[in-house]
């Protein structure tokens, strides 16, 4: 496998505090990477610096083969990244399909608009609420329709940040089968999460953060199995 994305010895400070220090992470070409680790690892921060709201105090980020170390975020988008944020931002006073129409108006021919808008509505299972404002829409169903605002944009790497923040179980389950089906399409996927269940259910690779550095590294039944992921957890064994 080739790598899409790969972060090379990056370290983040604040005021002398390292939130990130000496970070070595590679995201290669078909995966769902999970990023995961307690409160205070440094998840967030990281993946602020993959998208580049912040510019890191050392190392170096590359993307599709291009420094993008010191590119803004609009830069790093043109490349080729989609970013959904943990907080959903779509357009609550306008239809569901408006909001897709936007998304997709400069990535879509003008006549394929229609038919690229009833495909998202039918990956997202919001055909029957396309005509409804955005702001209608339960918390769950918001984010699924800016997961599908930033799917087309039609990304190489699609970045989450926490994307079941506020779920319940049964949305949580329906977010993963629509990263599973994503990823089928073959869109590479970097997710920051805490829910281990999530993770369970979509990730082909895992790499854990403690205090703002690699902890440990593997496939989903590598870190499950691992006793000290689990006790950084909850400090009790099968925590994760």
């Amino acid at each position: 496998m080739a790598a899409l994305l790969r972060i090379d010895t990056v370290s983040k400070s604040f005021g002398g505090f390292f939130a990130v220090r000496d970070v070595d992470l590679t995201v290669e070409i078909g995966d769902i990477h999970c990023l995961i680790g307690p409160n205070g690892a440094g998840k967030s921060t990281l993946f602020k610096l993959v998208v580049g709201t912040y510019a890191p105090t050392r190392g170096a980020i590359h993307f599709r083969d291009h420094d993008v170390t010191w590119d803004p975020p609009f830069a790093r988008v043109q490349r080729g990244m989609s970013i959904k944020m943990q907080t959903p931002s779509v357009f609550k006073a306008l239809p569901v399909r408006q909001n897709l129409h936007i998304a997709l108006q400069h990535h879509v021919a003008a006549a394929d608009l229609p038919r690229e808008e009833e495909r998202l509505l039918d990956l997202l299972g919001l055909v029957a609420s396309a005509t409804r404002l955005a702001g209608e829409l339960s918390h769950g169903q918001q984010q699924w329709l800016e997961i599908g605002m930033a799917v087309a944009l039609r990304p190489s790497l699609l970045l989450l940040d926490e994307p079941t923040a506020g779920l319940s179980p049964e949305e949580t389950w329906r977010t993963g089968e629509l990263v599973k089906r994503l990823s089928a399409g073959g869109m590479t996927v970097l997710a920051v999460e805490h829910d281990m269940a999530f993770v369970r259910q979509i990730a082909t690779a895992v790499t854990v953060l403690h205090l703002g550095a690699i902890f440990a590294r593997g496939s989903v039944a590598d870190i499950v199995a691992d006793p000290r992921v689990a006790e950084i957890y909850l400090g009790t064994p099968n925590a994760a």
